[in-house]
C-alpha cells in the first residue's frame, strides 16, 4: 500500500493530504502536526473570517499580487484557478461571497466553516493525522523512500513525502530541510505594519482613509490602498502591502526610515491648492476646523491644521498663502519616522524558505530529491494580503497532491 505523510497541519497541508486521498483512495495517508493545534492560522484570517482566496480570476493579474514567486506560480495557477478553488468548496458543502474590495469568505463569515469543512473531509476520507509531533531528520532511503524522525516515540516510513510546514522567522528553523540537500532563501518578516513611537497621530487610533499612497524615503517601494491609524502607527493594505513588497529592503534598513504619506492621491498639489485657496475665498468667515470640502475625516483634518500651525477657530480669510503651501505638502506629502514594525503573530507570513529553482512547478516534486514534494509558505513564495497566501496554498496542495498520485 502506498503510504504518504504530509508534514505541516495547516492550509497547504490539509488541502495536499485531502487531494492526496481523493486521488488515491487505496493510500494510507497522514498528516504530521508538531503543535497540538490544526489550521490555526485557517481559524486565525481575516479577523476568524478565514480570507479563502481573492476575486482575481485572469492569471496574469493574479501573479502580481506575489513579492516572490510570480514567475513559478503563473503555471500553477493555469492548473488550479481560483475558480478551481470556488468550485472546490462548494462541491465539499462551503459556499464563498465577494466583497467589495474583492476579498472572498465563507456566506457563514466564520472561519471555523472552512477548517471543519476541511477537518470533516480529511475524517471522512480516513486520514490519519498526528499531533504534537515535531520531525527533526528526514533520512532518504536507498530505494528513494523515507523514514522520519521525531521528538516522540513515532518515527514512521513512508513512500511519498509532502512538506507544508508553512514559513518561519528563524533561519535554523529549516535546518531539518537543507540537510536533505535543499538551499533555504533566508527568512524575514513580511505582511506587517509601520511602528511610528511617540508620534501624536497614533491618537488618532482607528481613523482610516479609504485610499492613501505611500512611499519609503530613498527607495523606489511605492503602494496605495486604504490605510489605518493604529495606537503604534500606520496599517491597512496600503502598509501591508509596502512591507510584503519591500521585505527585505526594509529588514536591510533595520526597520528605521521615513515613510511619505499622500493623504489625497486624487489630487495633484497645484489642484489641491486652488481648492484650498477657492474655499477661502468662498468662506472667508467660516472657521477652518469644521469647515473642510475635502473627504478627509474630521479629527485628521484637525490634526493636519495643528501640524501646519494653524488654530481650528481661525477663519479661513485669515490663513495665508504660506500656511497653504504648508497644508498642501502635509497632505500630498506626510514624513513620518518609523522605527520598527508590528507583526501579526498569528498570521505572520515570511519571505524565504525553499529555493523555488529547486522545485517543479509542474508536480510540486523537489528536483533534487525523488518522491519529496513542497507546498505553501514553506516555499519561497508570500503574497500580499486579501487571501492570495492562502491561494498559493490551495494551489501548490492541489499540485504536490497530484504529483504524488503520477508517480
Amino acid at each position: 500500500m502506498l503510504r504518504v505523510i504530509v508534514i505541516g497541519g495547516g492550509a497547504a497541508g490539509f488541502f495536499a493530504a485531502i487531494n492526496a486521498a481523493e486521488i488515491n483512495p487505496d493510500a494510507e495517508i497522514i498528516i504530521v502536526e508538531k503543535s497540538n493545534k490544526l489550521l490555526s492560522k485557517v481559524l486565525v484570517s481575516g479577523g476568524g473570517r478565514c480570507n479563502v482566496t481573492h476575486a482575481c480570476f485572469e492569471n496574469s493579474l493574479l501573479v502580481k499580487n506575489y513579492p516572490r514567486g510570480e514567475k513559478e506560480l503563473r503555471g500553477a495557477f493555469n492548473r488550479f484557478t481560483t475558480e478551481d478553488t470556488i468550485a472546490w468548496f462548494k462541491q465539499h458543502g462551503v459556499t464563498l461571497k465577494t466583497e467589495d474590495d474583492g476579498r472572498m469568505f465563507p456566506i457563514t463569515d466564520n472561519s471555523e466553516t472552512i477548517a471543519n469543512c476541511l477537518l470533516q473531509t480529511a475524517h471522512d476520507l480516513n486520514i490519519k493525522i498526528k499531533i504534537s509531533v515535531s520531525v527533526k531528520e528526514i533520512t532518504i532511503q536507498a530505494d528513494k523512500t523515507f523514514s522520519l524522525k521525531t521528538d516522540t516515540e513515532y518515527n514512521p516510513k513512508c513512500d511519498k513525502l509532502i512538506i507544508a510546514s508553512g514559513g518561519n522567522p528563524k533561519n535554523e528553523n529549516y535546518n531539518w530541510l537543507s540537510k536533505v540537500g535543499h538551499s533555504i532563501v533566508s527568512p524575514v518578516p513580511s505582511l506587517f505594519t509601520f511602528n511610528i513611537p511617540t508620534n501624536d497621530i497614533t491618537k488618532l487610533m482607528g481613523i482610516s482613509v479609504p485610499h492613501a499612497k505611500i512611499k519609503v524615503a530613498n527607495t523606489k517601494l511605492e503602494t496605495e490602498g486604504p490605510l489605518l491609524i493604529t495606537h503604534w502607527g500606520l496599517s491597512g493594505p496600503a502598509i501591508l502591502k509596502a512591507s510584503a513588497w519591500g521585505a527585505r529592503i526594509l529588514h536591510d534598513m533595520n526597520y528605521d526610515f521615513t515613510v511619505l504619506v499622500n493623504w489625497l492621491p486624487a489630487y495633484k498639489e497645484e489642484g489641491l491648492r486652488d481648492l484650498l485657496t477657492e474655499q477661502k475665498n468662498n468662506n472667508p468667515s467660516k472657521n477652518v476646523g469644521g469647515n473642510s470640502s475635502l473627504d478627509l475625516p474630521k479629527r485628521l483634518w484637525e490634526f493636519f491644521l495643528d501640524k501646519a500651525a494653524i488654530l481650528e477657530t481661525n477663519r479661513w480669510a485669515d490663513i495665508n498663502k504660506k500656511q497653504i503651501n504648508t497644508l498642501v505638502n502635509i497632505l500630498l506629502n506626510d514624513a513620518y519616522q518609523v522605527k520598527g514594525k508590528t507583526t501579526f503573530k498569528e498570521e505572520f507570513v515570511t519571505c524565504g524558505g525553499i529555493s523555488l529553482k529547486e522545485v517543479d512547478f509542474g508536480t510540486m516534486q523537489s528536483k533534487l530529491v525523488p518522491n519529496l514534494y513542497f507546498a505553501g509558505e514553506v516555499l519561497d513564495i508570500d503574497g500580499v494580503t486579501g487571501g492570495f497566501n492562502f491561494q498559493n496554498a490551495w494551489t501548490t496542495g492541489w499540485i504536490a497532491a497530484n504529483g504524488v498520485g503520477q508517480n
